[in-house]
Protein backbone atom coordinates (compact mmCIF):
# COMPACT_ATOMS: atom_id res chain seq x y z
CA UNK A 1 0.00 0.00 0.00
CA UNK A 2 1.32 3.10 -1.04
CA UNK A 3 2.22 5.76 1.72
CA UNK A 4 1.27 9.38 1.65
CA UNK A 5 1.90 12.30 3.95
CA UNK A 6 0.45 13.62 6.95
CA UNK A 7 0.15 17.27 4.94
CA UNK A 8 -0.85 14.89 1.79
CA UNK A 9 -4.07 14.34 4.72
CA UNK A 10 -4.92 17.42 5.71
CA UNK A 11 -4.94 19.17 2.12
CA UNK A 12 -6.84 16.48 0.69
CA UNK A 13 -9.50 17.16 3.48
CA UNK A 14 -9.24 20.47 2.99
CA UNK A 15 -9.96 20.63 -0.13
CA UNK A 16 -13.29 18.34 -0.25
CA UNK A 17 -14.91 19.45 3.39
CA UNK A 18 -17.15 22.16 2.15
CA UNK A 19 -19.07 19.35 -0.17
CA UNK A 20 -19.86 18.03 3.20
CA UNK A 21 -19.78 21.06 5.13
CA UNK A 22 -22.27 23.24 3.38
CA UNK A 23 -25.09 20.76 4.99
CA UNK A 24 -24.67 22.77 7.95
CA UNK A 25 -25.92 26.07 6.44
CA UNK A 26 -28.02 25.04 3.25
CA UNK A 27 -31.26 26.62 3.18
CA UNK A 28 -32.62 23.27 1.95
CA UNK A 29 -31.38 21.58 5.24
CA UNK A 30 -33.52 23.96 7.09
CA UNK A 31 -36.71 23.43 4.42
CA UNK A 32 -36.34 19.58 4.72
CA UNK A 33 -36.25 19.36 8.51
CA UNK A 34 -39.17 21.95 9.06
CA UNK A 35 -41.17 19.64 7.22
CA UNK A 36 -40.74 16.84 9.35
CA UNK A 37 -41.18 18.93 12.53
CA UNK A 38 -37.85 19.98 13.45
CA UNK A 39 -37.66 23.99 13.41
CA UNK A 40 -35.43 24.70 16.29
CA UNK A 41 -31.95 25.64 15.21
CA UNK A 42 -30.22 23.03 18.02
CA UNK A 43 -32.47 20.01 16.77
CA UNK A 44 -31.46 21.01 13.23
CA UNK A 45 -28.05 20.30 13.37
CA UNK A 46 -27.78 18.02 16.42
CA UNK A 47 -30.23 15.69 15.23
CA UNK A 48 -29.36 15.42 11.62
CA UNK A 49 -25.72 14.62 12.44
CA UNK A 50 -26.67 12.33 15.59
CA UNK A 51 -29.33 10.17 13.38
CA UNK A 52 -26.70 7.63 11.77
CA UNK A 53 -25.94 6.37 15.52
CA UNK A 54 -29.64 5.66 16.22
CA UNK A 55 -31.86 7.36 18.58
CA UNK A 56 -29.29 8.38 21.58
CA UNK A 57 -29.76 10.25 24.56
CA UNK A 58 -28.26 13.84 24.56
CA UNK A 59 -24.76 12.86 26.40
CA UNK A 60 -23.69 10.38 23.55
CA UNK A 61 -23.89 13.29 21.38
CA UNK A 62 -21.88 16.15 24.07
CA UNK A 63 -19.28 12.69 23.82
CA UNK A 64 -18.74 12.74 20.00
CA UNK A 65 -19.90 16.27 19.36
CA UNK A 66 -16.84 17.29 21.87
CA UNK A 67 -16.70 21.38 21.86
CA UNK A 68 -20.75 21.98 21.87
CA UNK A 69 -22.41 23.53 25.06
CA UNK A 70 -23.91 20.31 26.41
CA UNK A 71 -26.86 22.20 27.16
CA UNK A 72 -27.79 23.33 23.89
CA UNK A 73 -27.52 19.96 23.06
CA UNK A 74 -29.82 18.24 26.17
CA UNK A 75 -32.16 21.17 25.12
CA UNK A 76 -32.14 19.46 21.55
CA UNK A 77 -31.84 15.67 22.47
CA UNK A 78 -33.70 13.29 22.90
CA UNK A 79 -36.97 15.87 22.06
CA UNK A 80 -36.17 15.47 18.62
CA UNK A 81 -36.48 11.82 19.03
CA UNK A 82 -40.31 12.57 19.78
CA UNK A 83 -40.83 14.50 16.57
CA UNK A 84 -38.99 12.47 14.06
CA UNK A 85 -37.35 9.45 14.09
CA UNK A 86 -33.50 8.85 12.76
CA UNK A 87 -34.64 7.45 9.84
CA UNK A 88 -36.95 10.32 9.20
CA UNK A 89 -33.89 12.86 9.93
CA UNK A 90 -31.61 10.81 7.98
CA UNK A 91 -34.11 10.61 4.67
CA UNK A 92 -34.43 14.34 5.40
CA UNK A 93 -30.88 15.47 5.38
CA UNK A 94 -29.69 13.15 2.21
CA UNK A 95 -32.65 14.72 0.14
CA UNK A 96 -31.19 18.26 1.12
CA UNK A 97 -27.72 17.52 -0.01
CA UNK A 98 -29.21 16.25 -2.99
CA UNK A 99 -31.09 19.53 -4.05
CA UNK A 100 -27.58 21.47 -2.54
CA UNK A 101 -25.14 19.95 -4.45
CA UNK A 102 -27.34 19.72 -7.88
CA UNK A 103 -27.74 23.65 -7.16
CA UNK A 104 -23.97 24.42 -6.75
CA UNK A 105 -22.73 21.99 -10.04
CA UNK A 106 -25.85 22.00 -11.82
CA UNK A 107 -25.70 20.29 -15.01
CA UNK A 108 -21.99 19.00 -14.10
CA UNK A 109 -23.43 17.06 -11.04
CA UNK A 110 -23.76 13.79 -12.70
CA UNK A 111 -20.71 14.73 -14.69
CA UNK A 112 -17.33 12.53 -15.39
CA UNK A 113 -15.47 14.75 -12.75
CA UNK A 114 -17.89 14.49 -10.31
CA UNK A 115 -18.13 10.67 -11.03
CA UNK A 116 -14.01 9.83 -10.87
CA UNK A 117 -13.90 11.86 -7.62
CA UNK A 118 -17.10 9.93 -6.24
CA UNK A 119 -14.94 6.72 -7.04
CA UNK A 120 -11.81 8.00 -5.64
CA UNK A 121 -13.75 9.06 -2.12
CA UNK A 122 -14.99 6.01 -1.89
CA UNK A 123 -11.81 4.00 -2.14
CA UNK A 124 -10.45 6.17 0.64
CA UNK A 125 -13.55 5.73 2.75
CA UNK A 126 -14.02 2.10 2.58
CA UNK A 127 -10.67 1.62 3.68
CA UNK A 128 -11.13 3.81 7.11
CA UNK A 129 -14.23 1.57 7.42
CA UNK A 130 -11.39 -0.85 8.28
CA UNK A 131 -10.03 1.05 11.24
CA UNK A 132 -13.58 2.00 13.05
CA UNK A 133 -12.14 1.39 16.66
CA UNK A 134 -11.81 4.39 18.97
CA UNK A 135 -13.75 6.54 16.22
CA UNK A 136 -17.83 5.96 17.42
CA UNK A 137 -19.14 8.89 15.42
CA UNK A 138 -17.57 7.82 12.27
CA UNK A 139 -18.77 4.23 12.95
CA UNK A 140 -22.35 4.96 12.60
CA UNK A 141 -22.08 7.12 9.50
CA UNK A 142 -20.06 4.40 8.09
CA UNK A 143 -22.87 1.65 8.85
CA UNK A 144 -25.24 3.30 6.66
CA UNK A 145 -25.61 2.36 3.36
CA UNK A 146 -23.77 4.21 0.22
CA UNK A 147 -26.33 6.12 -1.71
CA UNK A 148 -26.21 5.08 -5.97
CA UNK A 149 -26.23 8.90 -7.25
CA UNK A 150 -22.20 9.97 -7.82
CA UNK A 151 -22.60 13.43 -5.84
CA UNK A 152 -24.42 11.50 -3.31
CA UNK A 153 -21.63 9.01 -2.81
CA UNK A 154 -18.61 11.78 -3.06
CA UNK A 155 -20.70 13.90 -0.01
CA UNK A 156 -21.22 9.97 1.85
CA UNK A 157 -17.52 9.59 1.31
CA UNK A 158 -16.62 12.73 2.52
CA UNK A 159 -18.36 11.97 5.64
CA UNK A 160 -16.79 9.94 6.58
CA UNK A 161 -13.38 10.90 5.47
CA UNK A 162 -14.51 14.04 8.22
CA UNK A 163 -15.64 11.96 10.88
CA UNK A 164 -13.02 9.84 11.11
CA UNK A 165 -10.20 12.63 11.01
CA UNK A 166 -13.02 14.37 13.24
CA UNK A 167 -12.70 11.25 15.91
CA UNK A 168 -8.73 11.39 16.19
CA UNK A 169 -9.14 14.73 16.70
CA UNK A 170 -11.17 15.15 19.60
CA UNK A 171 -8.63 12.14 21.23
CA UNK A 172 -5.83 14.20 20.82
CA UNK A 173 -7.51 17.23 22.39
CA UNK A 174 -8.39 14.80 25.35
CA UNK A 175 -4.90 13.42 25.68
CA UNK A 176 -3.72 17.43 26.04
CA UNK A 177 -6.54 18.37 28.79
CA UNK A 178 -8.47 20.11 27.11
CA UNK A 179 -12.12 20.12 27.56
CA UNK A 180 -15.03 20.80 24.53
CA UNK A 181 -14.70 24.89 25.41
CA UNK A 182 -11.03 25.02 25.90
CA UNK A 183 -10.68 23.52 22.55
CA UNK A 184 -12.29 25.97 20.83
CA UNK A 185 -10.58 28.78 22.39
CA UNK A 186 -6.82 27.25 21.27
CA UNK A 187 -8.38 27.01 17.84
CA UNK A 188 -9.19 30.83 17.41
CA UNK A 189 -5.71 31.62 19.29
CA UNK A 190 -4.37 29.98 15.87
CA UNK A 191 -6.28 32.85 13.74
CA UNK A 192 -8.26 30.79 11.72
CA UNK A 193 -11.59 31.40 12.55
CA UNK A 194 -12.72 34.20 15.03
CA UNK A 195 -13.70 33.62 18.67
CA UNK A 196 -17.29 35.03 17.57
CA UNK A 197 -18.32 32.36 15.00
CA UNK A 198 -16.96 29.76 16.78
CA UNK A 199 -18.78 30.94 20.62
CA UNK A 200 -21.93 31.09 19.02
CA UNK A 201 -22.06 28.41 16.94
CA UNK A 202 -20.79 25.80 19.69
CA UNK A 203 -23.81 27.57 21.87
CA UNK A 204 -21.50 29.34 24.61
CA UNK A 205 -22.08 32.74 26.45
CA UNK A 206 -19.70 35.26 26.84
CA UNK A 207 -18.86 34.48 30.34
CA UNK A 208 -18.36 31.12 29.71
CA UNK A 209 -15.76 32.03 27.11
CA UNK A 210 -14.42 34.32 29.62
CA UNK A 211 -13.86 31.76 31.93
CA UNK A 212 -12.41 29.30 29.52
CA UNK A 213 -9.86 31.70 28.56
CA UNK A 214 -8.76 32.60 32.27
CA UNK A 215 -8.43 28.58 32.56
CA UNK A 216 -6.30 28.23 29.76
CA UNK A 217 -3.95 31.14 30.96
CA UNK A 218 -3.63 30.07 34.23
CA UNK A 219 -2.56 26.81 33.01
CA UNK A 220 -0.08 28.36 30.14
CA UNK A 221 -1.43 28.02 27.65
CA UNK A 222 -2.66 32.21 27.17
CA UNK A 223 -0.52 35.04 27.53
CA UNK A 224 -2.06 37.74 29.58
CA UNK A 225 -3.46 40.63 28.15
CA UNK A 226 -6.01 41.33 25.70
CA UNK A 227 -6.86 39.04 22.61
CA UNK A 228 -5.97 35.53 22.69
CA UNK A 229 -2.57 34.94 22.69
CA UNK A 230 -0.63 31.75 22.70
CA UNK A 231 2.62 31.66 24.85
CA UNK A 232 5.19 29.24 23.30
CA UNK A 233 4.30 26.43 25.47
CA UNK A 234 0.51 26.65 24.38
CA UNK A 235 1.47 27.17 20.67
CA UNK A 236 3.63 24.03 20.80
CA UNK A 237 0.65 22.27 22.46
CA UNK A 238 -1.30 23.49 19.99
CA UNK A 239 0.38 22.78 16.99
CA UNK A 240 1.15 18.97 18.04
CA UNK A 241 -2.51 18.31 18.24
CA UNK A 242 -2.50 19.79 14.41
CA UNK A 243 0.22 17.33 13.34
CA UNK A 244 -0.74 14.52 14.95
CA UNK A 245 -4.53 15.00 13.53
CA UNK A 246 -3.29 15.10 10.54
CA UNK A 247 -0.85 12.03 11.14
CA UNK A 248 -4.12 9.71 12.66
CA UNK A 249 -5.83 10.66 9.31
CA UNK A 250 -3.33 9.19 6.97
CA UNK A 251 -4.74 5.77 7.06
CA UNK A 252 -7.80 6.30 4.72
CA UNK A 253 -5.58 8.40 2.11
CA UNK A 254 -2.72 5.68 1.85
CA UNK A 255 -5.51 3.47 -0.22
CA UNK A 256 -5.39 6.11 -3.28
CA UNK A 257 -1.20 7.26 -2.44
CA UNK A 258 0.27 10.24 -3.28
CA UNK A 259 -0.90 10.60 -7.14
CA UNK A 260 -4.46 9.38 -6.70
CA UNK A 261 -4.99 12.01 -3.51
CA UNK A 262 -3.31 14.85 -5.96
CA UNK A 263 -6.27 13.74 -8.63
CA UNK A 264 -8.61 13.91 -5.69
CA UNK A 265 -7.80 17.49 -5.06
CA UNK A 266 -7.40 18.44 -8.64
CA UNK A 267 -11.17 17.32 -9.62
CA UNK A 268 -12.59 18.19 -6.39
CA UNK A 269 -11.21 22.18 -5.79
CA UNK A 270 -13.66 23.13 -8.61
CA UNK A 271 -16.40 21.79 -7.19
CA UNK A 272 -15.74 22.92 -3.72
CA UNK A 273 -15.30 26.57 -5.20
CA UNK A 274 -19.02 26.38 -6.76
CA UNK A 275 -20.14 25.08 -3.18
CA UNK A 276 -19.34 28.16 -1.51
CA UNK A 277 -19.97 30.22 -3.90
CA UNK A 278 -23.07 29.05 -4.91
CA UNK A 279 -25.69 30.74 -2.48
CA UNK A 280 -26.26 28.09 -0.14
CA UNK A 281 -24.97 30.08 3.13
CA UNK A 282 -21.74 29.08 3.60
CA UNK A 283 -20.28 31.76 5.76
CA UNK A 284 -17.52 34.08 3.90
CA UNK A 285 -15.49 33.76 6.82
CA UNK A 286 -14.48 29.76 5.62
CA UNK A 287 -14.45 30.20 1.72
CA UNK A 288 -11.02 31.74 1.21
CA UNK A 289 -9.92 28.48 4.10
CA UNK A 290 -10.95 25.66 1.70
CA UNK A 291 -10.88 27.23 -1.50
CA UNK A 292 -7.20 27.88 -1.22
CA UNK A 293 -6.47 24.65 -0.51
CA UNK A 294 -3.94 22.94 -2.87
Amino acid sequence: MPSVSPETARLSFRALEPIHGMIYFSPHGRERYAEIGLTERGMTYFAPRSAAMGPVPADVSVATFFNFNPVAVRSALPAAWHIATPADVLEARYEAVDRSLRQAWGEEVDGSAVREAADLARRAAERACERPQGRPLFAGHAQLPWPTAPHMVLWHAQTLLREFRGDGHVALLLTEGLDGLEALITHSATGVISAEVLRASRYWSEQEWAAGIERLRSRGWLLDGPGLAFSEEGRRRRQSIEDRTDQLAVYPYEELGEQGCARLRELCLPLTRAVVHADLGFPAELVSRHTNAR
